[in-house]
Order: C-alpha cells, then sequence, then structure tokens
C-alpha cells in the first residue's frame, strides 16, 4: 500500500513537472511588435456637432488583430499629442498617448474618443476641428480620421458661488413651498437687457444657437423677443419661464427650404441624430400665472417633457397665449398642457407626446382653428385631446370650440373627458372636425358627452374603425400629417372668417371656391 502510494506520488511530481515544461514553451501569451496589420472599424470618426467648449458624448473605435499572432501596438496616439482637444480611453486608461498596446491574436480592442474645443480652434472656414489617431511608430503608422463641427453659441446659465465646503449655492428663484413648509427653487437666471458677455438677453437673435443650462425666466414687466430662425436649445432639466405680466414673443415666418431657415426652433442639446426625436431631454416653456400678450408663430417645440405649460391666464378678455403655425412633438408628458388658460390657436399640429398632444384641464377658454392634433405615441393608453373642469367649481368653467380640427391618433379614444361640474360650466362644440374613437365594447354608448349625433359635434366625421374615416396621413411616424389623396377630410371643412393660409402657407379655397380641408394642411396634388 506504501509503495503504491510512493509511486502514485512520484507520477504527480512528474505529470507537474510535464505540465511546467509544457506551459513554459508555448508562445501563447508572447507579443511581437507589429506596424501596419491593423484593421478598423471606421476609416473616419465623424463626432457630431458640439458647441464650443462643451464636451461632446462618446464615440467608439473598434480596432481589429485579423493575424494569428500576438501583437503589440508600438504606439497609439493623437497626431496632435497632448495638445489636441480630443480625447481617448484604450483598455480602460485614459490618455492622449500610449505604448506597447496588447493585443491577442484574432482579437479587438476599443477605444473610445471624446472631444471638448472651442470654435477658434476650428477651421475658420468651415468651423471643423480635426485630428488622427496614429497606431504604430513615429513614422510607420496607419491613421483614422477625426473630424467634428464645432458651433459657437450663446449661453445663459445660472450663475454659482462657491462655499467653503468647495460646494456651490447656484443663481435660483423660489416656486413657493412644499407640503411641509420647505422654500422651493429651481436653478434659474434672470434675463437682463445688460448682462456683461451676451448683451440684450431679452433679444434673441438668428446669428448664433442660444443654450440654456437651468431656467431662462423672462421678468415682470418684460417682453422676450425670438427672431425668425432662431435656434434655442435646453440641456437637461432646463427650460424657459414666463413671469406674471412677462411676455414672450416668437417671431417665425414661413420658411422655403428644407432648412427651415425662418423657423424658431426649441429643442435639446443633444444635437447627434439618434437624440434628434427623443423625447424629454428638457423641461418645459412655462408661462406662468398672469403672464400676458404671448404670441408664438411659426413655431417648433420638441423634445420636452411638456412643451407648453400654461397656468392660469392673465385675467384680461383678450387671450394669454395665441399659437400661429406652432409644431409640438415628442413631450414624454404633455405637448401643450393649459390649468385654466385662455388659448387661440390656428395651424396647431402636436404628436407622439406620452399622455395627451393637447391638455385643456382645469376648465379655461380655448379656440382652436385648422388645427392636427394627433397622437401616435408607441405605446397605448395616450390621448390627443384630453378636457376636464378638475372638481367642476365655477372657477373651473369650461368654454372650448374646435374648428375643422383632426383629433387622432393610434388610441382608439383620440378624445378624452373628465366631467365634475355642471353641464352649464362645461360647454365644448366641435364643428367640421374629424376625431377618432372607436368605442368597440360600447361602454360610451350613453355617454352624454360622446353623442356625436348630437348639437356638440356639428357635421364631424368619426373614425370609429381604423378604415372608416382614416385620414390616411402620409408618415406620422415621422410628423408628416398632409392628408394622402385618398383620405378622409378633403374639402370637408367649413369656411371660415377670415380665411387664412395653411400651415405651410398654400392658400385655403375662399367661401365662393370649394369647402377648406380638415386640420393643418391643406392638400396640394
Amino acid at each position: 500500500m506504501a509503495n503504491t502510494f510512493y509511486s502514485m506520488k512520484n507520477y504527480y511530481y512528474i505529470f507537474l513537472l510535464l505540465l511546467i515544461t509544457l506551459f513554459s514553451c508555448r508562445n501563447d501569451f508572447d507579443f511581437e511588435p507589429s506596424v501596419g496589420n491593423l484593421s478598423f472599424s471606421k476609416d473616419t470618426v465623424y463626432l457630431d456637432t458640439v458647441f464650443t467648449n462643451i464636451g461632446s458624448s462618446t464615440y467608439t473605435l473598434k480596432v481589429y488583430n485579423n493575424s494569428d499572432k500576438n501583437i503589440a501596438i508600438p504606439k497609439i496616439q493623437l497626431a496632435n499629442g497632448l495638445n489636441s482637444n480630443y480625447r481617448l480611453m484604450v483598455d480602460g486608461m485614459p490618455g492622449k498617448i500610449f505604448e506597447n498596446v496588447e493585443l491577442l491574436a484574432n482579437d479587438s480592442l476599443y477605444v473610445f474618443i471624446e472631444v471638448t474645443a472651442d470654435v477658434a480652434d476650428a477651421n475658420p472656414t468651415d468651423f471643423l476641428y480635426t485630428d488622427q489617431i496614429h497606431f504604430g511608430t513615429d513614422s510607420n503608422y496607419q491613421k483614422v480620421e477625426l473630424v467634428t463641427l464645432i458651433q459657437d453659441a450663446y449661453f445663459i446659465y445660472p450663475e454659482r458661488v462657491q462655499n467653503p465646503d468647495n460646494t456651490y449655492t447656484y443663481e435660483n428663484i423660489s416656486l413657493g413651498m412644499d407640503e411641509n413648509g420647505n422654500p422651493i427653487t429651481i436653478k434659474a437666471s434672470i434675463l437682463s437687457e445688460t448682462d456683461p458677455i451676451n448683451g440684450n438677453e431679452l433679444l434673441w437673435n438668428n446669428l448664433k444657437p442660444y443654450v440654456i443650462y437651468g431656467y431662462a425666466v423672462v421678468p415682470n414687466n418684460k417682453t422676450l423677443e425670438i427672431a425668425a430662425g432662431a435656434r434655442i436649445h435646453f440641456h437637461a432639466e432646463s427650460g424657459l419661464i414666463i413671469a406674471d405680466q412677462a411676455s414672450l414673443k416668437a417671431n417665425g415666418s414661413l420658411s422655403t427650404t428644407e432648412t427651415l431657415e425662418n423657423e424658431i426652433i426649441f429643442e435639446g442639446d443633444r444635437l447627434e441624430p439618434n437624440f434628434s426625436e427623443v423625447p424629454g431631454q428638457w423641461g418645459t416653456i412655462w408661462f406662468t400665472l398672469g403672464s400676458t400678450d404671448n404670441i408664438l408663430t411659426n413655431t417648433t417645440i420638441k423634445n420636452a417633457t411638456v412643451g407648453l405649460l400654461i397656468s392660469g391666464n392673465d385675467g384680461s378678455t383678450n387671450p394669454s397665449l395665441t399659437l400661429n403655425n406652432v409644431q409640438v412633438y415628442n413631450c414624454s408628458n404633455v405637448g401643450i398642457l393649459a390649468r385654466t388658460g385662455f388659448i387661440n390657436g390656428k395651424n396647431i399640429v402636436s404628436n407622439n407626446c406620452g399622455e395627451a398632444g393637447l391638455a385643456c384641464t382645469f376648465g379655461g377658454n380655448y379656440d382652436f382653428k385648422q388645427c392636427t392634433f394627433a397622437n401616435y405615441w408607441p405605446t397605448p393608453g395616450q390621448n390627443s385631446v384630453y378636457i376636464d373642469d378638475y372638481d367642476g367649481a365655477p372657477e373651473y368653467t369650461l368654454n372650448a370650440i374646435f374648428e375643422n380640427c383632426i383629433v387622432y391618433g393610434s388610441s382608439n379614444y383620440a378624445l378624452t373627458f373628465e366631467k365634475q361640474g355642471a353641464d352649464s360650466n362645461f360647454n365644448y362644440q366641435f364643428n367640421n372636425c374629424l376625431i377618432r374613437f372607436n368605442d368597440f365594447n360600447n361602454q360610451f354608448t350613453n355617454d352624454p358627452l360622446y353623442q356625436f349625433n348630437g348639437s356638440k359635434y356639428s357635421d364631424c366625421l368619426i373614425a370609429t374603425t381604423t378604415s372608416t374615416n382614416n385620414p390616411n396621413f402620409k408618415n406620422p411616424i415621422k410628423n408628416d400629417f398632409r392628408i394622402e389623396e385618398n383620405g378622409t377630410g378633403i374639402n370637408q371643412g367649413v369656411n371660415l372668417t377670415p380665411n387664412f393660409d395653411d400651415i405651410l402657407g398654400n392658400p385655403r379655397p375662399t367661401p365662393t371656391n370649394l369647402n377648406p380641408d380638415i386640420g393643418a394642411y391643406q392638400f396640394t396634388n
């Protein structure tokens, strides 16, 4: 028994010795210098447009070793070295110059790329900032081009003061008290007519984009005027506030090209194409209680949480907000959210909002003509138009009229009411409108709010199925709500006085001619 154990132990040591010898002879983890044998996922990395001195997103380059040998890349470096405004991360290590980077046979590695550059660093003729990544030696290398467009901008942001503990106190405004009596504040900057950097911040031009951090506030008794063609970009959790007795005048005009050169556009500050239609990137444009004489013309609001938030009205007999040729898209909550608002709107288009394209809540006064309130949000349960009177108290009386409007979308119920008060305080009228309402379970048959043959709905077309009274929009996913030639709504509106052109500037028929189309777009061949 002892001899057997001794014999087995000898075999064990012999096996271990052979194993050590075998591995010592293998070259699986030997790396030899290699130059010129790499391949790349891209020859050029285009980092999308960034604002001056604002960091970009992170972009990825994949580097392949297609050989059967382990290699060591002598250098991976930016052509401009330490002076480059690009930043790299290779194998989890940040830097601008890396030496002897090992890469296994038939394997790959990731290079992550970012940039922060001033417009002064860019080529003055095309505003491109460029560099290269070199793979090899100083004299023998493969290269990948780096290209970024740098855009200058006006920046509006809250000032900050450093505290003794190295934290910061930011400029802010108060929004009142919470339920526990604690103050509610948000980071905000009060717009000034004599800002030392931006000059008059109450006149926004179209020379450079505006980038907003925190909330920009139009102060009491002041008016913010925005020129045609202006571009306004909001950072996350940012927006615009129009204070009591303050006004916003967004003076856009019709554009003649697909660049929308005269349209005023409010959107987020992520300029990459993948973010162009992403909802919820910023906060809202907030018309606070008492803001007055606000007018938005040829204006697009997109990718907000709430596109337009209207808290009350100015108490006068005139609308506190007038919307002409306004488009609101991709809002994670509501496109236009009014609480006891007073709004007149013509040629409004809304789409792709998480809860509703238009929400007229807490009553209020509303007059909408030739609008297309659509909603093709990808999950069910959303509305195109939602209307309520809160708890039904007299101060929440509703007066709403819709003429030649489309209320449509992917939901069976594009229109929803919530009524609590007396019938006499809940007044609404739909004239020559196209409304999607597919009551497939007949649950609203006896609901007086949805009696589409009654006096509240004059000459309206009701889409009770997907094939009945379908407007056949050209491309609702891309916010193209022109009606196709075979769609319902063409020449089925009523002539309005005064007559006005459609959202693209196409003339609508005069009373002596055909009837206009329903919605914001007039059909053209």
